[in-house]
């Protein structure tokens, strides 16, 4: 369920939906409906107002559906009047997204990470009925029960986990200094972008490495590194990072703040675009202001445009064209990596012969 009126056109709402229902099949889900209101803005008890919500409920009912989502992020009283009037569980995008990380974090740093996301968006929507699909999953730290004093103390006890997730994290974060320290003798890329652009794919072709790739939504969590191959035996180490994505819960991008510190200190970053999705330059302007938010200078950011092997690709004039597939361009990639680190000022050691490809 989305909205669109003044800041937003019917068509950018129409694409931010398609965009949610992949999110839901991502999270296991199955959508079986869809729809959208033209409003001047959401509104601020129901989001949808009392009419469309009357709508809601109906359609729910008719086709017992078990959850209803929504494309923004719910404030709690809204999520405590859409769940007293629908007959399903109402979820908004920062919970499928939260909900997604979850299924995915495979290291003790990502479980961390989201672990404290997922409390803090919980937080201030805990109440004495269960809550989100925190607890449809049986993910949720704590469940939400009856009576005042069961529920305040569930709210101490995340607070008091929250903190302690806050600590490991400065922990986990020494450690990662400590890595830091050994890449100093060689330069550093970051691949990044919208999620799904195919980062993991291409970090694969340019480092021969043999990561889990899949044609889904943030099937990335985990910083990954590996030195880059053909580039004549230079120092370089490339690292796949976490997909960027519009509307991104608040919680995780300050949880992940750590392992963005790799994208803020790369020497390079190669901005990976999608050049078959229809969305292409709204995407790649979604992560150049996530990019800006982290205040990277836009000459440390490398354009390339992957997936020109599939129908519809298309490259701007000038840019540089790649298939991490088939391996179109990539030797041009490269040579473009180590140009534009050397026009830098980036030392890039020779360390012997190049390895194998």
């Amino acid at each position: 369920m989305g909205v669109y009126g003044k800041t937003i056109g019917r068509a950018e709402a129409e694409d931010h939906l398609d965009e949610l229902e992949r999110l839901v099949d991502t999270a296991g889900g199955v959508v079986v409906a869809r729809a959208l209101q033209e409003r001047s803005s959401p509104d601020s008890a129901t989001y949808v107002g009392k009419g469309k919500l009357k709508e809601l409920v109906e359609a729910a009912e008719a086709l017992e559906a078990g959850m209803v989502v929504f494309d923004d992020e719910l404030s709690p009283s809204q999520t405590r009047n859409l769940e007293k009037e629908l007959p399903a569980q109402v979820l908004d995008r920062p919970n499928v997204i939260l909900s997604i990380f979850a299924s995915r974090a495979r290291s003790r740093e990502a479980m961390t990470q989201v672990e404290l996301a997922r409390l803090q968006y919980l937080l201030p929507r805990l109440t004495g009925a269960q809550t989100g699909m925190a607890q449809q999953r049986g993910g949720g730290a704590f469940r939400a029960g009856g009576g005042e004093k069961k529920l305040e103390l569930d709210k101490r006890k995340i607070r008091r986990r929250i903190a302690t997730l806050k600590e490991d994290l400065e922990k986990i974060e020494t450690s990662r200094n400590v890595r830091r320290r050994h890449l100093r003798n060689v330069a550093t890329v970051s691949l990044v972008g919208y999620t799904n652009a195919g980062k993991t794919t291409l970090f694969n072709r340019l480092t021969s490495s043999k990561e889990f790739a899949e044609d889904r939504l943030f099937a990335t969590l985990d910083a990954r590194h590996a030195r880059l191959h053909g580039v004549g035996g230079r120092a370089i180490v490339v690292s796949d990072t976490v997909g960027f994505l519009r509307k991104l819960p608040h919680t995780l991008v300050a949880s992940f703040r750590s392992t963005l510190k790799e994208v803020e200190e790369a020497d390079l970053l190669v901005h990976v675009v999608d050049a078959s999705s229809p969305m292409a330059e709204d995407q790649r302007r979604v992560a150049e202001e996530v990019l800006a938010d982290l205040g990277v200078p836009t000459e440390r950011v490398l354009l390339a445009y992957n997936k020109t092997d599939r129908p519809g690709a298309i490259t701007p004039a000038g840019q540089i064209a790649i298939s991490a597939v088939t391996g179109e361009g990539l030797p041009d990639l490269r040579q473009s990596i180590l140009a534009r680190l050397l026009s830098l000022g980036v030392a890039v050691p020779i360390l012997g012969a190049p390895p194998t490809a």
